[in-house]
């Protein structure tokens, strides 16, 4: 009975048995379904402060990236795509970065992170997230030097895209701004820091 008992608490502690209070959803658009299979209904929601991430693969100067949109503030996030299939493990140190160069605080940056865990692949549900993740592809091209960009452009790229107001069927006042929307939500989510 030792035994079972580790064995139930290794898994009680890991992600093989998910906290029913602690969940995050990547979202692959139909194009990445085959590295990432989705694994649930789509009506599930996360738990996060960001709600759900929407990923799509782009090409920009002939080089493969992931852009990943938070449904809740639309907060992106560039990156190569490599190791695709490995995306559900890396998210959460990728929004860590993302969050330390927007500023956030460590506190509350460790509260995302740490609620991302587990992440479920579940289809796309929103088509006003997937238009603005569609919209940023577009815009990306337009912030790199054709031929002289790397890796270390991304993050100039991604602080861009937070300043775009995003406002669809709405009036301009209604404008949602990734850059000031994040922190808002992560602040109201994870208390005051």
């Amino acid at each position: 009975i030792g035994h079972l008992e580790s064995i139930a608490r290794y898994i009680a502690q890991t992600s093989l048995c998910p906290r029913p209070d602690r969940l995050v959803i990547l979202r692959p658009t139909r194009k990445l379904q085959r590295a990432l299979p989705v694994s649930i209904a789509a009506a599930t929601a996360s738990t996060t402060a960001l709600g759900d991430w929407y990923v799509n693969r782009i090409v920009v100067d002939r080089r493969a990236l992931l852009i990943l949109v938070s449904s809740t503030s639309l907060l992106s996030i560039l990156a190569p795509a490599r190791d695709v299939n490995g995306l559900p493990i890396r998210v959460a140190e990728l929004l860590g970065t993302r969050l330390r160069r927007a500023g956030i605080s460590p506190e509350r940056s460790e509260s995302e992170i740490d609620a991302m865990s587990p992440v479920v692949l579940a289809p796309t549900v929103d088509r006003s997230v997937v238009g603005f993740m569609v919209d940023f592809a577009f815009v990306v091209p337009y912030h790199v030097e054709r031929g002289s960009w790397d890796e270390t452009t991304l993050p100039f790229v991604e602080n861009k895209l937070a300043r775009i107001p995003c406002h669809a069927s709405h009036r301009r006042s209604e404008a949602l701004w990734p850059d000031r929307k994040a922190p808002e939500l992560l602040a109201a989510h994870w208390g005051a820091a």
